[in-house]
């Protein structure tokens, strides 16, 4: 792998994560490129090109124009996509070039993206992101797997990124991406629930103090249940996907996935509820449980009062 500083970087997938990345990288003077699916898709193409062209990044009509010349090459699409878009890259890619996957997958979704650059020139490296992006950023803490992670690392670190290598076997930093994930996205899942239930009754009040009583520190007298519930709001679809890639790796380690697969279902559950109503949740302005609760029962009432006509 070559040693020459990071320079050229691409981005596959310009979504959240991909788009917040981009931004960064290019406003920290580095020459970005991107290339995305939803290019190719009629609706999305003229979305997708302005938000490239206020962060500064060249988009690609092709996913060859992207990755050509680049020194690193970061795979940021979704869960479901990623093998099929290292596939795609990999005879593209040429020696020297870092294929950084960011994806949130399984560990043997990883291993197998990392079988399908192995008989190719370029350098694979796995990445476990470990905490939403948004509020940190390019700074977002990521574990490195793979025997090339710890020569990238440095390199890594030169271009802004918080990379650090934590095994030389591809599949341990996803493990403990998953693993975490298990608890984050439970907690998540299972405040909706308890809190929604509670709202129903009437009794929210009390058990959050229970909560805080229970769990000094946690923040459930404070921000903490707008914030999981935000989360979900936000993207339970996206959450619920990376939560089954969870259960895929509770299965290989020869587990039955009883609480993932139950928090994939809630995550994904708010999400479908926002989509069918007319709940809207306002950009820009703060977050508050209270009238998710409230605009959820009233459009239930609405659909089950429509349903009787």
């Amino acid at each position: 792998m070559t040693e020459d500083p990071i320079r050229r970087i691409s981005l596959i997938g310009f979504g959240e994560a991909g788009g917040i990345f981009g931004h960064d990288l290019a406003a920290a003077g580095f020459e970005v490129a991107m290339y995305d699916i939803l290019l190719n898709a009629a609706p999305a193409r003229a979305g997708m090109l302005e938000k490239a062209q206020l962060a500064k990044v060249r988009a690609c009509d092709t996913l060859a124009e992207a990755i050509r010349g680049a020194y690193l090459v970061i795979s940021a699409v979704t869960a479901s996509a990623a093998l099929h878009a290292a596939e795609c890259a990999a005879p593209l890619l040429s020696l020297g070039q870092i294929y950084l996957d960011i994806n949130s997958v399984s560990p043997e979704t990883k291993r197998a993206i990392a079988g399908a650059m192995e008989t190719y020139l370029a350098t694979f490296v796995e990445a476990a992101v470990m905490a939403p992006v948004a509020p940190q950023r390019l700074r977002v803490p990521v574990l490195l797997g793979g025997p090339a992670a710890a020569a990238a690392a440095p390199r890594l670190q030169a271009i802004g990124m918080n990379a650090r290598p934590i095994s030389e076997r591809v599949g341990v930093a996803s493990a403990i991406k998953m693993c975490r994930s298990i608890i984050i996205k439970g907690l998540e899942a299972i405040t909706v629930e308890s809190l929604l239930t509670a709202r129903r009754y009437g009794a929210e009040k009390e058990v959050l103090d229970s909560l805080a009583a229970t769990y000094p520190g946690m923040g459930w007298d404070g921000a903490l249940p707008d914030y999981l519930v935000s989360r979900v709001a936000e993207h339970g679809k996206r959450r619920a996907a990376e939560m089954r890639e969870a259960a895929q790796t509770i299965r290989e380690a020869g587990l039955e996935p009883l609480t993932a697969l139950a928090t994939a279902e809630r995550q994904e559950w708010l999400a479908r509820v926002i989509a069918e109503s007319s709940v809207r949740l306002a950009p820009g302005e703060p977050f508050e449980w209270q009238k998710l609760a409230e605009a959820i029962v009233e459009a239930t009432a609405l659909k089950t009062e429509s349903g009787r006509h």
